[in-house]
């Protein structure tokens, strides 16, 4: 796969017209996605009638600031998911070089070269870090300054603790946040840019107004505010990352609580095998032997283990 082409989870359309089956009758373990997502919460009727409005959005924001202890002085941007802000971010400096630590999440590189940078491994006047790494789930050290700095910690709500979010007040500095990941829902398409608060103002200029809808800053704000779903939600994630490594039998490579990277004989091979049997994995196009696996829902636990079963035989 070329780099310039799109490389992600998902696409359980294409994968069901390749290997047959409706797409209800696919497990997608391909996107590392909570699949025991947060309850949605009654909404009140103009959530979905009238216009974002601001009390909302404050109320979003704060939940936001609590939850990730966002130091003072760090602007707060909610967005309509991480993408967005990925594709926007390289255009809000001079294009220039960039320093992308690899292999990782490719949108930031295809978002950078669409803007005229140059990636680099040194001399590079802005950096990203994918903090946990997506796939293999490493952790950066605090990186040194530069213009711009971009730490994408779409996954770092299962570990809180090992977040970057102090350097949300160091100039050039923007963190993103993913609430599709943790929270289990994606398609509710909800994010957040945190950080300089000159960047975070150019961004919003170019959003435009009403970036995110109604009915998701009511979720969000609910979501954020329940510190206990969370508590109780990073335990049992550790749980079952464990479970599927029992069921894989591969070495683990790395990943986090929602999605685990192993290495196995033949990717590809084994992607198909599963595909057989509608469960949709990830590979990688830089990889032969790397296999990626999110975690399935209470219902998929037993199909899962019998379609492993199989290839270990």
């Amino acid at each position: 796969m070329a780099e310039a082409q799109a490389d992600h989870g998902g696409g359980i359309d294409a994968a069901a017209r390749r290997f047959s089956g409706a797409r209800a009758d696919w497990l997608d373990l391909s996107t590392g996605i909570n699949p025991n997502p947060f309850p949605l919460p009654a909404l009140p009727s103009d959530a979905w009638t009238a216009l974002p409005d601001q009390t909302a959005l404050d109320r979003l924001i704060a939940a936001a600031r609590q939850v990730w202890s966002v130091p003072d002085g760090a602007a707060v941007l909610a967005v309509s998911g991480a993408s967005a802000p990925i594709a926007l971010v390289p255009h809000l400096r001079s294009a220039g070089r960039v320093h992308i630590p690899g292999p990782t999440y490719n949108e930031h590189a295809r978002a950078f070269r669409a803007a005229g940078w140059e990636v680099v491994d040194t001399g590079a006047t802005a950096q990203v870090l994918v903090h946990p790494n997506n796939p293999d789930g490493r952790f950066h050290a605090a990186p040194g300054a530069l213009p711009l700095t971009v730490i994408d910690e779409s996954f770092c709500d299962i570990a809180p603790d090992r977040s970057l979010i102090h350097l949300a007040t160091r100039p050039g500095t923007l963190v993103l946040k993913s609430f599709g990941k943790f929270w289990g829902l994606a398609g509710l398409r909800l994010g957040f840019v945190i950080g300089d608060p000159e960047l975070i103002g150019a961004l919003s200029q170019r959003l435009g107004p009403w970036p995110v809808s109604g009915p998701a800053l009511e979720i969000g704000a609910a979501a954020l505010e329940d510190t206990e779903w969370a508590e109780t939600t990073r335990l049992r994630l550790l749980r079952d990352a464990a479970r599927l490594d029992a069921l894989v039998r591969a070495p683990l490579v790395g990943g986090t609580p929602l999605f685990r990277l192993y290495e196995v004989d033949d990717a590809a091979r084994w992607q198909e095998a599963l595909a057989e049997r509608q469960i949709w994995s990830r590979i990688f196009p830089y990889s032969r032997r790397w296999l990626r696996l999110g975690l399935p829902p209470a219902t998929g636990w037993d199909r899962l283990a019998a379609a492993l079963q199989g290839l270990h035989a």
